[in-house]
């Protein structure tokens, strides 16, 4: 049986989180702003020409000069999971019928394993955030906030027109954010929803990492 205290802990915890919700792969914030996640491709600077370096550089300081609004460039680093693919050779360890491949391939097996363990080898990932912040409307009889909310109705229209709103205001700061990157030879493809959950997750969670991600169940 959960202890008072347990509850009490996680609901604190909780209220440390920013986060309100994930709506079509939008993060909703609880101050009712929007932020977009954006997995950019990786280039390797050091393997370039001089005049590509500097051509690079030139371009992604044009890229950043033609912003009118802030974004946050966030890497992730993290034990490269070799968990998949030691499954996929565990699949053929079944399969084969040779002896000699059957004995090959579990050699196989213990050497990534071993070598993965001793060589500490990371993955990383690279991440643009793009924020949109609905307009501050002053209350006559209250703190200033971010109206309309997302929770309810306002006169004869909905939150969620409101919502979709903002959302195309957000998208066209996404495609200039895009097209300014792809300038300069990164990639750039924005996380959905239970990509952009399972980050979160991972980041509010980081002891958790080499577990899989609890499935939300509806209550």
């Amino acid at each position: 049986m959960e202890s008072s205290s347990t509850r009490t802990s996680a609901r604190s915890t909780q209220e440390f989180v920013p986060v309100s919700e994930v709506r079509d792969g939008i993060i909703v914030l609880k101050s009712g702003e929007l932020r977009a996640i954006l997995l950019a491709s990786s280039i390797n600077f050091a393997l370039k020409s001089e005049d590509e370096q500097t051509a690079f550089i030139v371009q992604f300081q044009n890229f950043l000069n033609s912003l009118d609004f802030s974004c946050q460039i966030f890497v992730q680093s993290r034990m490269l999971d070799i968990r998949p693919y030691i499954a996929t050779l565990e699949a053929q360890y079944k399969q084969q019928l040779d002896d000699l491949m059957r004995i090959q391939i579990r050699e196989y097996i213990e050497f990534i394993k071993s070598f993965t363990e001793a060589a500490n080898i990371m993955t990383k990932n690279f991440f643009v955030v793009v924020p949109y912040s609905p307009t501050l409307i002053k209350k006559s009889t209250g703190p200033t906030s971010y109206l309309p909310s997302f929770g309810g109705k306002k006169g004869g229209g909905t939150v969620e027109t409101s919502f979709e709103e903002h959302v195309s205001q957000l998208e066209q700061r996404i495609s200039i954010v895009q097209q300014g990157l792809v300038r300069t030879g990164v990639r750039t493809v924005q996380l959905g929803t239970e990509e952009a959950i399972e980050l979160l997750y991972k980041m509010f969670n980081p002891g958790e990492e080499g577990k899989p991600m609890p499935i939300p169940t509806e209550q």
